[in-house]
């Protein structure tokens, strides 16, 4: 099944960029980011910019765009059968045009991967088009907020992501 991704959420003066891989089927039904329930990332954004997780989506979107966040994904379009990572056939990505989005949000300071997916895919099909500067922004990897990233608890997975995040504020406000 072709599989698009949503348009980012940004501000022209957003700081922090949170790139996934691609949207989910929940997601996709929705049309919303990170929609499944299961999916830890706006538990780990209410407790990281106080966000009420289960407010209306553009209420969330909003909370993160007044935090300075931007969240998009690295693939426009893939392949993929369900929901998992894996299952995004390689050959089929369609990687978004990241030079037109950093020369718009040029405030950006570092960009957050939630997940491995979304770093593998960003650095073949991304990183070979973007300018020195753009490569040296900070990138930090951070653990999948997907229920499918189980082996470690969401506790940890908020202290990994508070710890991002907290580096980029302190290095960068």
């Amino acid at each position: 099944m072709k599989s698009s991704c949503f348009p980012p959420i940004a501000r022209a003066d957003a700081r922090l960029l949170i790139l996934g891989s691609l949207p989910g089927e929940e997601s996709l039904r929705r049309g919303e980011y990170y929609a499944q329930k299961q999916n830890a990332f706006w538990k780990i954004m209410e407790r990281l910019f106080g966000i009420a997780h289960d407010a209306p989506f553009k209420q969330r979107a909003e909370g993160l765009m007044q935090h300075k966040v931007a969240v998009w994904d690295v693939c426009a379009a893939a392949e993929r059968e369900g929901s998992l990572d894996s299952n995004i056939n390689a050959s089929s990505i369609i990687a978004n045009n990241f030079v037109a989005f950093f020369n718009v949000t040029t405030e950006i300071k570092a960009v957050c991967f939630n997940g491995k997916k979304a770093e593998e895919v960003y650095r073949r099909k991304v990183w070979p088009t973007l300018s020195p500067a753009m490569q040296g922004l900070t990138y930090i990897s951070l653990p999948s907020t997907s229920p499918a990233h189980a082996g470690m608890r969401f506790d940890e997975k908020c202290l990994r992501w508070q710890h991002a995040v907290n580096q980029f504020i302190t290095t960068h406000d």
